[in-house]
């Protein structure tokens, strides 16, 4: 699997491009404040062609660009349903009145064709299987995307800490239950691909991040298989 991350804007969020290999279709994933520019650039070094935006959670950070990216490529939007507000209200994320101006921006409005996340779904997209997990507590909505020995936390997980819970929607409870249940069972070699930050692996996590210490070792994951969605 080919991943390309770079950050962007003031938040420094990461945007990542995944791909079989060069010159193939991809998936973006996150794609903030300043990411549409900063995209292109990755896709044309690599010769890839983006199929659709995936989208960790509805936080301004992380879909600042989303509408642009997927109207200039003709592409969906996917994020889970309890985040979709923000799309078109990113002050509900961060407590902000509606008709708020963020960055002297009042424009924003969904994607042409946004569609909704499903916990525990496996996404097979541009040649790429991801496995789609709920993890609530930095937002309603926060979902981490798995496959390939890659683990995409969004904002659920960093090098040495966890995302934030006192913003709207937040739960620290939520978040410790949601760590538990997801990056904690994947394997110590499972590189973690932030929200913000360098990258990471779950071991030197599980070994070294304050906020994991007391979690259980061993949590349980749903035994059923679950579903697949191919295709666009």
């Amino acid at each position: 699997m080919l991943v390309v991350g770079f950050p962007a804007g003031p938040w420094e969020t990461n945007c990542f491009v995944v791909a079989p290999d060069r010159g193939e279709q991809c998936l973006v994933i996150d794609p903030g404040y300043g990411a549409d520019t900063l995209l292109e650039e990755v896709l044309a070094e690599h010769r890839l062609q983006p199929v659709a935006v995936l989208l960790t959670h509805g936080h301004l950070d992380h879909m600042w660009s989303v509408t642009p990216v997927c109207g200039a490529k003709g592409i969906p939007a996917l994020i889970h349903p309890d985040d979709r507000e923000m799309l078109t209200e990113p002050g509900a994320g961060m407590g902000i009145p509606p008709g708020t101006p963020i960055f002297g921006r009042l424009d924003f409005a969904e994607p042409d064709d946004v569609r909704a996340l499903e916990d525990g779904e496996t996404l097979e997209l541009a040649g790429v299987s991801l496995r789609v997990d709920a993890t609530p507590g930095h937002t309603r909505g926060s979902v981490t995307f798995t496959g390939d020995g890659e683990f995409f936390s969004g904002d659920l997980l960093f090098a040495g800490s966890i995302g934030r819970t006192d913003l709207p929607g937040g739960s620290f409870e939520q978040i410790l239950t949601s760590l538990a249940r997801v990056p904690m069972a994947l394997p110590d070699e499972t590189v973690v691909r932030p929200g913000h930050g360098p990258d990471t692996t779950i071991g030197r996590e599980r070994a070294f991040n304050p906020f994991l210490s007391d979690l259980p070792p061993s949590p349980i994951r749903r035994a059923a298989p679950p579903p697949i969605r191919r295709g666009m």
